[in-house]
């Protein structure tokens, strides 16, 4: 089936390691031009490759701190002076520390992770509903979790992106008007693959900084399909989303890929 993606003009927050670099391979499979926007530029330059082997009609990366202030504009900036317009933004940015809630009361480490993980996507969909306003089409894809339903270790965290939900839905019903859609994908644990993460990355401490084994073991014991989600599983969401023609007319919506272990 084709997706009506080949020469689509998509931008990645946090594009280069994990469920961002599997977004990127899944939009270079169907012909995309991608801007990569991430703070890590070697491991950006890497997924830049990949994504050219992979198809992609053109790779553009931008390496900054998605936080600071006119990053957003920044990075649609470059897809817009580059190729006239942006048809699919993806929310990919994000950071979590895990920890119990009663432990992480250190008021920066809130703050980082609502810069990072909320703040951005905010930043990016203001940036982008310009552009895709005029050109009356877009779609914006918010990567949220499984924590935002509720998920012990993961209070901070589960708080940010149950907030991605509640803007991709607000934008949904604001921005329809004007045939953008907004969704939500929400994937359940996901590991990164060998090489699929750079210096920057919350993971590059190793996956038992994050997760170890009986933790990861107790997460597929719980999840229905009894696997551990891929970040191939969350880009074919993603890609499914960003269609103009396959998911024309779905909007405000989340999707949970996450072998049931989360099913809103």
């Amino acid at each position: 089936m084709d997706l009506g993606l080949g020469g689509a003009r998509t931008l990645v927050t946090g594009g280069a390691s994990n469920i961002g670099r599997g977004i990127v391979h899944g939009l270079a499979r169907e012909g995309a031009r991608i801007v990569l926007a991430d703070r890590d530029a070697e491991q950006a330059e890497r997924v830049r490759t990949e994504a050219l082997d992979l198809g992609a009609a053109e790779v553009r990366v931008v390496v900054l701190d998605l936080t600071a202030e006119g990053s957003g504009a920044t990075v649609v900036g470059e897809a817009v002076d580059a190729w006239g317009g942006v048809d699919v933004l993806v929310n990919n940015c994000g950071w979590s520390v895990p920890g119990f809630l009663t432990e992480q009361t250190d008021r920066a480490l809130w703050q980082r992770t609502i810069e990072t993980n909320l703040y951005t996507a905010i930043d990016a969909t203001q940036a982008v509903l310009g552009p895709m306003g005029e050109a009356r089409s877009g779609s914006i894809v918010f990567i949220s979790s499984d924590a935002a339903f509720g998920a012990v270790r993961q209070g901070i965290y589960g708080t940010t992106k149950a907030g991605l939900i509640a803007l991709a839905r607000t934008t949904a019903r604001e921005q329809g008007r004007r045939s953008i859609r907004a969704n939500v994908v929400c994937p359940g644990l996901v590991l990164p693959d060998e090489g699929g993460v750079g210096s920057e990355s919350l993971w590059a401490a190793g996956r038992d900084a994050i997760f170890d084994a009986d933790q990861i073991e107790h997460v597929t014991r719980q999840t229905p399909l009894r696997r551990l989600t891929t970040p191939e599983d969350v880009a074919a969401a993603v890609v499914w989303l960003s269609s103009p023609t396959a998911a024309r007319q779905v909007t405000g919506q989340v999707v949970a890929v996450g072998g049931g272990s989360s099913m809103p």
